[in-house]
């Protein structure tokens, strides 16, 4: 069994020792309200802890969730009870410029509640859409519900993850160092197709 978790997740397997379950709280739970933090990293790196057993996977998970939960709620009570002024008053600390925050308030204007439960997935609306929630005035309950739906799933996801690698994370890490040109190639593939199809459409509509 190794001793070293490999790549990324190596300089988090200091902080995971010293104080386990505690990191996750600390780390998830304050990136959920737009502090700066290896939330979900931290969050792959102990369930893959879990899965050589140096962790039990659920309290991994267990910790996951109410931290993603009550650091959105934190956000959310920010947003709605400190406003806009407040919000870019602090916000600037972390790197919340007035331009980002008019970005993730467009798309929360555009796609309503919805974009509460999928929020964990997307860098960015992970870290800001308690705040934009609280902003928009959606109401609590709806947002709580919302957030503990997208936060169970998004725990769900990356301990999974983490735990079925186990012992064979450097296998998987090898893997992907190997592969990943092909994996770039393929997503600028992708983005070239979108990019066409967009252009197509606005010709043919024209």
């Amino acid at each position: 069994m190794s001793s070293a978790l490999p790549g990324v997740f190596e300089s988090l397997e200091s902080v995971l020792i010293d104080y386990g379950y505690l990191a996750i709280v600390l780390l998830v739970g304050v990136e959920s309200f737009g502090v700066p933090a290896p939330g979900q990293t931290v969050l792959v790196a102990a369930s893959i802890y879990a899965g050589t057993g140096r962790l039990e996977v659920s309290w991994v998970a267990l910790a996951g969730f109410l931290a993603a939960t009550v650091g959105d709620a934190v956000g959310y009570t920010i947003g709605r009870y400190g406003g806009r002024r407040v919000v870019l008053r602090f916000g600037r600390y972390v790197g919340l410029t007035e331009r980002r925050l008019d970005k993730v308030e467009g798309f929360f204007a555009r796609h309503g509640g919805k974009v509460v439960p999928v929020a964990r997935f997307v860098d960015g609306l992970r870290q800001f859409n308690g705040l934009a929630a609280g902003l928009a005035n959606m109401p609590a309950m709806r947002f709580l519900a919302a957030n503990a739906a997208g936060a169970a799933v998004w725990v769900a996801a990356c301990v999974t993850v983490g735990f079925l690698a186990g012992n064979h994370i450097e296998i998987v890490y090898d893997a992907i160092v190997t592969y990943q040109l092909y994996l770039l190639v393929a997503l600028g593939l992708l983005v070239l197709a979108l990019v066409g199809r967009w252009v197509w459409r606005k010709r043919r509509a024209a």
